[in-house]
């Protein structure tokens, strides 16, 4: 009796931490997404139901012109991260032998790097060695470095135990090394890279350090949000976070759905 009591103690006492935790991780995001839909976007309680911060955001093309420029330097940020964290993944596990770990130390390596002296390092290096003035280009490889490492670590947890043998089989078999690659590889791995897409994006998506330094008066979501501060935030700024983290959701909520059903076609 005493040890039924105890493990119910157990199991509401964590459960009752479990709710604490989530409530201070979530209330933001719930407070934003009252914000943009009531009134009084300050204190948004009661909820006052009214669209006029949506209404409002759809004729505001600063925030406009920042999310669209915000989309293609994460968009951009991803694909890139993706591809060559994807290649040195293969890279290291394949071909890299003993020193595999001293290699995957060194692509981890930017993780150490903080994103402001990234930004500010980056903008030195692009501007008086190549010439080149800060733009869409440069914020985008310069947040490809800090990516970059994430996307590495996620590709190297999917890809440790994948056995290699069995592209050599199909390349044995007849099939040329793109074939394996998308017929045997694609399959197995693709949670992975979806997630390492994912990650880049949201992580380049609400970067603000590196994104400072190397665009300059180019406007995006992070320093659009950061300017608010100082002037007060707009109602429309509320609105346009909640279809982000909307956007979020719905992609995490995809690849969650995605990996399910393969997991049962199998």
């Amino acid at each position: 009796m005493n040890l039924h009591f105890t493990d119910a103690v157990i199991k509401w006492t964590l459960a009752t931490f479990l709710v604490i935790v989530f409530a201070f991780l979530y209330m933001p995001i719930v407070h934003i997404l009252f914000a943009s839909l009531s009134t009084r976007p300050n204190f948004p309680y009661p909820l006052e139901f009214n669209l006029s911060s949506y209404v409002r955001l759809s004729t505001n093309t600063v925030y406009q012109s920042a999310f669209l420029n915000s989309l293609i330097l994460a968009s951009c940020t991803a694909v890139l991260s993706t591809a060559m964290g994807f290649l040195a993944t293969v890279g290291v596990l394949r071909f890299g032998g003993k020193r595999a770990l001293v290699y995957a130390i060194f692509f981890a390596a930017p993780l150490f790097v903080s994103e402001i002296l990234l930004g500010i390092s980056s903008m030195a290096l692009y501007y008086l060695v190549f010439k080149l003035q800060g733009n869409m280009l440069t914020a985008i490889i310069a947040n490809t470095v800090h990516c970059f490492s994430f996307c590495f670590l996620i590709m190297a947890a999917m890809l440790y135990k994948y056995d290699w043998r069995m592209n050599e089989a199909a390349i044995v078999c007849g099939a040329s090394p793109l074939r394996s690659f998308v017929e045997v590889m694609l399959p197995i791995t693709w949670p992975g890279i979806m997630g390492s897409l994912i990650t880049a994006f949201v992580l380049s998506l609400n970067g603000l350090d590196i994104s400072f330094y190397l665009l300059g008066a180019t406007p995006t979501m992070p320093s659009v949000a950061w300017g608010a501060l100082r002037y007060g935030v707009k109602p429309e700024l509320y609105a346009l976070l909640t279809l982000i983290n909307l956007i979020v959701f719905v992609l995490i909520m995809g690849l969650l759905a995605a990996i399910r059903l393969k997991k049962k076609e199998a």
